[in-house]
């Protein structure tokens, strides 16, 4: 299994014309994850966190689009949540960006 720890990297998303590279936040470590977003008024590209099966927007101050991603990176599930809401866990899910 691998080890991952907080940073920045880049997540790169397949779109119609092709791909496009985007900032990434990793949050591994509790502290990481438990803060998340809040505090902030948005983000520029994405946060992943690692390891999650579930994430809440209560304290948020905006909506967030939430995938959830198995072990080998394989989308689950694709949510829109608005601030205050509790996302249900995913039993595969091992990351959520």
């Amino acid at each position: 299994m691998r080890t991952w720890r907080d940073g920045d990297g880049t997540l790169t998303v397949g779109t119609d014309s092709g791909t496009r590279e985007v900032p990434l936040r990793i949050a591994a470590s509790y502290r990481a994850r438990t803060k998340g977003l809040l505090g902030r008024d948005g983000i520029e590209g994405a946060m992943m966190l690692t390891p999650c099966g579930s994430v809440h927007t209560f304290r948020m101050r905006f909506p967030i689009d939430v995938v959830y991603l198995d072990r080998k990176f394989t989308v689950l599930a694709v949510r829109t949540m608005k601030p205050g809401r509790l996302g249900l866990p995913r039993l595969r899910a091992r990351h959520v960006v």
